[in-house]
């Protein structure tokens, strides 16, 4: 009898640490304090098209509340897909994807952009504005305004695969690409750029790039083309990151590359995969620009299940952390093939295994609204069930705001009780408050602002309505003040009967 109860406890001790590790996942991702949780909503699959623009705001409405819902906390939105625009703009037209005709205004008039901003920043979300930079015209797309690049100059822009391509070996190009990301930056109060994997056009067999003349013109003493296009693409990179930093030093800027970099059979470095390669195929060289700090954050594109014999996403997410250097590393995320494969909890559990993870973006943000094999509930009541700040960029700075002054709760009624503060002083950008997180803890509880559990809200307002449980309940409130990229001021308590 007695062995059996030694067995018996060993079975129970065995199935308590099972059960602890099985765990130990939520308890990580409730933890986690700084997280980007973005979603991509794309336009170049036409779900717009036919719709007014009642419907379209109503439809964009919508889905940013379920994805606030959710736990996302940054919308990537894509606002020039092939040379044109969703917002007014006196360089390109607006876009056939928003209206159908490109060139034709919508009507009634609303500018998708500064609407998507205002809806974002309102849900205390940031907008990342997506550009394709190089494409001029989609493989759908018949028609090009008369105002369209590619009309006024066809001579830089080659045929490809039944799309037309800005030619990235034309410093004029990379000049007029810089230019409209500059009057975005410039008109928009937009928290970053975006741009996405097409750089060199996916390769087509039997089709060759046009380029000759350009790197006769101009071969910059290299003499291997590949060589040659990656230092193209490379000018362009470093050119548009400090085109948008010298303008605002704030706005992030990001690239989604395809999820290969090189493999392994390439180069020793490479991973031990067997696919397409940013690097030998597209001409982008990611790590340079990483390394070189071109660009303020990563979303490699690993949207393969784990065990996937050309592309393993456990291989690559391991591959990406190791060479994430100095930026943020955040992991493009296929929710259909994710649930296909049934994966999201293994996949959640290879985040938690990388240490320069620092988020997810989700392709697509309408497989998310529409909860696409409870994948959305999943984030919402296990992984993303705490709110997020944005992950810490000190190579834009370490500054802080100071934090909000004259903290105090007042009751407004016999009901309702409110925290009021005023912001602090801030001369720049830096020292500016213009977010702000409340924090609850229980009368007695250590004040600890780095648990995200206690997160009870994020607001742009300078006051916060407190719930009521009777007058019986003491809590410590916590205000803090947040600037542009979202380094956090030092705590204000505040004491309250609820």
């Amino acid at each position: 009898m007695k062995t059996d109860k030694k067995t018996n406890r060993r079975s129970i001790s065995l199935l308590m640490l099972l059960l602890l590790m099985t765990m130990m996942p939520l308890v990580a991702q409730a933890q986690v304090k700084r997280e980007f949780r973005g979603a991509w909503i794309q336009c170049v699959n036409g779900q717009w098209l036919g719709q007014s623009t009642q419907q379209m705001q109503q439809t964009l409405t919508s889905q940013l509340n379920t994805l606030q819902q959710i736990g996302v906390n940054a919308i990537i939105f894509q606002v020039r897909p092939e040379a044109d625009a969703l917002y007014p703009s006196n360089i390109e037209p607006w876009s056939r994807f928003l209206t159908g005709q490109q060139g034709k205004a919508p009507n009634p008039y609303w500018d998708p952009l500064q609407w998507m901003i205002d809806e974002c920043h309102k849900r205390g979300m940031e907008l990342h504005a997506w550009i394709n930079p190089y494409r001029a015209k989609t493989k759908t797309t018949s028609t090009l305004a008369q105002n369209h690049i590619a009309n006024q100059h066809p001579e830089r822009v080659f045929r490809y695969d039944n799309q037309l391509i800005l030619n990235p070996g034309l410093q004029e190009n990379r000049d007029y690409i810089c230019s409209v990301v500059a009057d975005i930056v410039q008109r928009y109060d937009v928290d970053g750029i975006h741009y996405d994997d097409y750089f060199y056009p996916y390769p087509v067999a039997g089709e060759t790039i046009p380029d000759d003349d350009a790197y006769n013109a101009n071969p910059n003493g290299i003499r291997d083309r590949g060589d040659w296009r990656r230092h193209q693409v490379n000018l362009f990179v470093k050119q548009l990151y400090e085109t948008v930093h010298d303008i605002k030093p704030w706005v992030k800027v990001g690239v989604s590359p395809f999820g290969i970099y090189r493999n392994k059979k390439n180069d020793p470095n490479g991973s031990q995969t067997n696919g397409l390669q940013n690097y030998d195929d597209l001409y982008a060289d990611i790590l340079l620009w990483v390394n070189n700090g071109w660009i303020d954050y990563n979303v490699p594109q690993i949207y393969w299940e784990i065990g996937n014999r050309a592309a393993d996403y456990q291989e690559l997410i391991h591959w990406w952390n190791r060479h994430a250097s100095e930026r943020p590393l955040f992991i493009g995320e296929d929710i259909e093939r994710t649930v296909k494969f049934n994966q999201q909890e293994r996949k959640y559990a290879l985040y938690a295994e990388c240490p320069n993870v620092e988020g997810t973006v989700l392709w697509y943000a309408k497989a998310a609204v529409d909860n696409t094999g409870g994948y959305a509930t999943q984030l919402q009541q296990r992984y993303w069930r705490v709110k997020a700040l944005q992950p810490l960029m000190p190579f834009i700075t370490k500054t802080s705001p100071k934090k909000p002054r004259k903290v105090k709760a007042l009751w407004m009624s016999d009901t309702e009780q409110v925290i009021f503060w005023t912001p602090p002083s801030g001369s720049n950008w830096k020292r500016q408050a213009i977010q702000y997180v409340i924090y609850r803890f229980q009368h007695g509880e250590k004040v600890d602002i780095n648990r995200a559990d206690h997160i009870v809200a994020t607001t742009t307002d300078t006051f916060y309505l407190l719930p009521q449980e009777g007058g019986q309940q003491r809590y410590t409130y916590v205000v803090t003040a947040l600037n542009r990229i979202h380094n956090e001021s030092k705590p204000v308590k505040v004491k309250v009967v609820l």
